[in-house]
């Protein structure tokens, strides 16, 4: 199967072609662009030295978070319009589960951590058995001293708020290793769609874990 990823919960965004078990392409720049002005050109890019057409794809896959409010707005509204467009199925995939997969097999468990705004990481916590990936907590904002505190065993993290975890159970990868990847998200969209769980254009959310600054305001005005 034929799908084309993207990745916009951090500012390392960006996308991703497999097809089949193959990785095709992958593309990720970490720049202080926004993702509205680059994804549609790396979409463009990667289809076109892939050699395929939009016509040649048969699935779309889309981080949908936690992550950047604004981000996760702009990779999903990329993806419902290229459904629409073409007629798609979409496979919603939570921005840490992308995250742990990017850790294949590993002995330790694996702790993707996120930065978030108001002094808060995004996390949670993943063991690998004979199944496979299996998610142990639920998806959390927590300040990074409360992370540290629930970590009870050596942990492998993952994820650019990695390194305000002070926790003597910590270990991390390299930098190159932190940023979610496309190609994870592409990779574990594949196999939703597969199995047959897509999600229409019309339904296709982001997944914010917590409400946004906008949303606070608006609230605090109504109790007002």
């Amino acid at each position: 199967m034929r799908v084309l990823a993207l990745e916009t919960s951090t500012l390392a965004g960006g996308v991703a072609l497999v097809d089949g078990e193959r990785l095709v392409a992958e593309y990720v720049l970490d720049v202080s662009v926004t993702h509205s002005e680059r994804v549609m050109m790396a979409v463009d890019r990667v289809l076109a030295d892939a050699r395929w057409t939009p016509a040649s794809l048969e699935g779309l896959a889309v981080s949908i978070g936690p992550g950047s409010f604004t981000g996760l707005r702009i990779g999903v509204s990329t993806v419902k319009g290229l459904a629409i467009a073409l007629r798609l199925p979409i496979a919603a995939v939570p921005t840490l589960d992308a995250m742990a997969a990017a850790v294949p097999w590993p002995a330790l468990p694996v702790c993707p951590v996120l930065q978030a705004r108001r002094g808060e990481v995004y996390t949670s916590l993943y063991r690998h058995d004979g199944d496979g990936l299996r998610r142990e907590w639920d998806y959390l904002a927590l300040a990074p001293e409360e992370l540290s505190a629930r970590l009870a065993e050596p942990t492998l993290l993952v994820g650019d708020g990695s390194e305000s975890i002070a926790s003597p159970h910590a270990r991390r990868l390299p930098p190159p290793g932190r940023v979610p990847s496309p190609a994870c998200v592409a990779v574990l969209g594949r196999e939703r769609l597969r199995l047959g769980d897509s999600v229409d254009a019309a339904e296709l959310t982001p997944f914010y874990l917590r409400p946004s600054q906008a949303e606070l305001r608006r609230r605090a005005a109504t109790i007002r």
